[in-house]
């Protein structure tokens, strides 16, 4: 089974089920462990990122916790990342939380530089924000975007998921 993380401190693991760029919802089965095709989300709107889940983690809404991360170029479902957590996006899905935590990937020189979220650019923020407040509408899903919070806040709700899984699920 793959670790949450990698030991050192705001280094998560992450699997990829969405890759950046596009409107295809890829979910891994929770029956098969197989990449699978959810839907495809019904406005124009693409990943900004990709987009995965934290193994071994339990968040409120009772799945692994969300994380996107910030990449130059897509990677493809199923790839494991060792990514850095920069911030937290809070918001409410169906009136439940519904966090996504924002990271880059540990070892790629382009994010480097970026340990906070004051390190990522404003626009790409604005993005990712837009993107979570609106991907369900067409849906008829109301989103309430709680905002942003910092990478200390963000490896927070990292531990506290890891902690609900082993708690809820046990420790493997």
């Amino acid at each position: 089974m793959i670790p949450p993380g990698t030991g050192e401190p705001s280094v998560a693991n992450v699997i990829v089920e969405i890759p950046k760029g596009r409107r295809t919802k890829f979910e891994v089965d929770k029956i098969t462990g197989l990449i699978k095709m959810d839907r495809y989300l019904y406005g124009s709107t693409m990943y900004p990122g990709d987009y995965g889940f934290i193994p071994q983690t339990l968040a409120e809404d009772n799945d692994p916790l969300d994380i996107l991360v910030m990449v130059n170029e897509p990677t493809f479902s199923g790839c494991l990342i060792e990514a850095r957590v920069v911030g937290i996006f809070r918001m409410k899905d169906k009136g439940q939380n519904d966090f996504k935590i924002l990271a880059v990937p540990n070892r790629d020189p382009l994010f480097g530089d970026m340990k906070t979220l004051e390190d990522v650019p404003r626009h790409f923020l604005r993005e990712v924000e837009h993107f979570f407040s609106t991907y369900k509408q067409l849906e008829g899903v109301t989103i309430e975007p709680l905002g942003w919070a910092s990478h200390e806040v963000g490896a927070t709700e990292v531990r506290a998921c890891i902690e609900r899984f082993r708690q809820t699920l046990g420790n493997f």
